[in-house]
This record gives structure tokens, C-alpha cells and sequence, in this order.
């Protein structure tokens, strides 16, 4: 009878909020996560950390990176309730723990982890630096330049084409849907990470844009690893050009400042960067300073 009363007083209330009130308060009983389907049984999921794709095969799951150990739970979770089949293979773009932190979770339920060697050399050297070794799991699996295997009607290839955000990212593309999982090598529309102790170049890491550009067409859906506010995790072969251009604008900046006899800690008070106006927010200081340091590395 109390419950019954709890129930109908709380539907009166609801009842009589407003609209805004209405949707500020579902906001507090919806799932933090979201999944979005794109083509063929494949997937993004979104919730903290870099965008997670995922292919539901007859064959098995696929999963590719995994985000910190919360979020890769509320996946396979998830996963779990559309597929009965089990994970058969997690891949990883890159080591860094927004991407690989939630490995743990998949510990004793997939086959098998694969990377880039770089990646999982990367990986490595982080959990020991930061006493974390207990949780990993670490690829089972690496590959140097090409991998690809057929898992049911889909085909998975992995490319490698030098170093970009760090010296171990991937393209992992799912041939037959024709979806690229680009990792962190895509920023869109947000200031990247530029991880120059991984090995990052970003003078090289245009090459790798355009290499995606050429070997991928203009039917292939691509997922990115982060975005700008009021900007998506997938999109068109355009959004690499930008990106590309954004990183070159970047370089030229900093060199003209340079030239010009600014200091390091002047240029890194720049709160835009010429040619590159749909790069805003926070975090210029990142790649600013990465710039910097590659033109002056000797």
C-alpha cells in the first residue's frame, strides 16, 4: 500500500514539472553510455575516454579499444544483451589508458588482444613507469605493417603507416561495412594530445592522414577517437583533410613565432591558431609546445 502510494505521488509530481524541469531530472535515470549503430552489425559506444567500435558477428564480438574499466563493463554488459556469442577478439589503436585501461575487464572473456607492436611496447613502459602491471592486459597479439583476417561475413584489416599521435596508432578498417576506426589519429574539431615521449611526430603524422585518405574512398565511414563540443566521432574522409591542415597550420605558427624571436612560454600564450578557426576550446597549449619541441628537437 506504501508503495503504491510512493509510486502515484511520485507520477502526480512528475507530472506537474515543467518541460525543462522534466528533462533535467531524466537526465538523472538515463544511461551515462551511449551506443549508435552504423552498418552491418557494427557500432560505436561512447561514455568517457577514446570512442569504442564493436562488430557483432555470428563468429563472435569484436571490440575495439575499451576505454578505463567502468565504461568497458557498461559494454560488455551491454553487448551481452544483443549477442550470445562470445568476444573473440579486442583490438587496441593506441596504448593509452583511455583506450586500454579497460582491457582488465575482458581479462578470462576474449581470445585474444591485439595492437601494434609500438603500442604494446608503449603500454608496457607506461604500467611499469606507473607501478600498474596488476591492471593490464596487455595484447597477446602484435603486428608490424599489415594484419588482416576474415571473422564471419567481415573482413578486419590493420594498417600502420608511421608515427603519428604516438608511434604505435593503427587504422582498423572493416572492409566489407567499409568503417575505419582511426584511433586518436583523428582529432575532430579538438586539440590533440600530441604524446612526444610515445614517439609522436606530428610532421609525420600528416603523411599518415593523407596515406588514410588515399588508401580509404569516399563511401567509408570514419571513427574518431575524441571530438570537439557539437561535433561527432564519425564522418567523412573531409574531416582528415582538415585535420591534416589543422596540424600543418600548427607547425607554421609556431615556426613563423619562431622566426619572429618569440619565446616558448610567448607562444604558448596564443589562444588561436591562424588558419585553423574550428579549433577552439581548451587544450592549444598541448600541441603548441609539441610543435615547438619537434622544430627545435635536434
Amino acid at each position: 500500500m506504501l508503495r503504491r502510494s510512493f509510486i502515484q505521488n511520485s507520477a502526480l509530481a512528475f507530472g506537474a514539472l515543467t518541460l525543462s524541469q522534466k528533462k533535467l531530472l531524466s537526465a538523472f535515470f538515463e544511461d551515462p553510455w551511449k551506443i549508435t549503430m552504423l552498418r552491418n552489425d557494427i557500432g560505436v559506444f561512447t561514455e568517457k575516454g577514446g570512442t569504442i567500435a564493436f562488430l557483432l558477428s555470428k563468429k563472435g564480438i569484436v571490440v575495439v579499444d575499451a576505454q578505463f574499466p567502468e565504461q568497458s563493463k557498461h559494454l560488455i554488459d551491454e553487448l551481452k544483451k544483443r549477442s550470445e556469442k562470445p568476444f573473440s577478439l579486442l583490438i587496441n589503436t593506441h596504448h593509452h589508458g583511455d583506450h586500454t585501461a579497460g582491457n582488465i575487464s575482458f581479462k578470462g572473456i576474449v581470445e585474444h588482444v591485439l595492437a601494434h607492436e609500438n603500442s604494446l611496447k608503449n603500454q608496457k613502459a607506461v604500467a611499469i613507469a606507473q607501478k600498474s602491471e596488476d591492471k593490464q592486459l596487455y595484447p597477446d597479439h602484435t603486428y608490424k605493417d599489415t594484419w588482416c583476417e576474415k571473422i564471419a561475413k567481415e573482413k578486419i584489416c590493420m594498417y600502420y603507416y608511421g608515427a603519428g599521435h604516438t608511434d604505435g596508432d593503427s587504422y582498423v578498417h572493416f572492409e566489407h561495412a567499409n568503417i575505419v576506426h582511426c584511433g586518436d589519429l583523428v582529432f575532430n574539431r579538438r586539440h590533440p594530445f600530441v604524446d612526444r615521449s610515445a614517439g609522436a611526430s606530428m610532421k609525420s603524422w600528416i603523411e599518415v592522414l593523407d596515406k588514410g585518405i588515399s588508401k580509404f574512398d569516399k563511401d567509408t565511414i570514419f571513427i574518431y577517437g575524441h571530438s570537439g563540443t557539437g561535433y561527432e566521432v564519425t564522418g567523412k574522409a573531409d574531416d582528415l583533410k582538415k585535420f591534416g591542415d589543422y596540424l600543418g597550420s600548427v607547425l607554421k605558427f609556431v615556426e613563423d613565432q619562431m622566426k619572429a624571436g618569440k619565446s616558448k612560454d610567448e607562444i604558448l600564450k596564443a589562444t588561436a591558431i591562424p588558419g585553423a578557426d574550428e579549433w577552439k576550446g581548451d587544450g592549444i597549449q598541448r600541441p603548441l609546445q609539441a610543435a615547438y619541441e619537434e622544430l627545435t628537437a635536434k
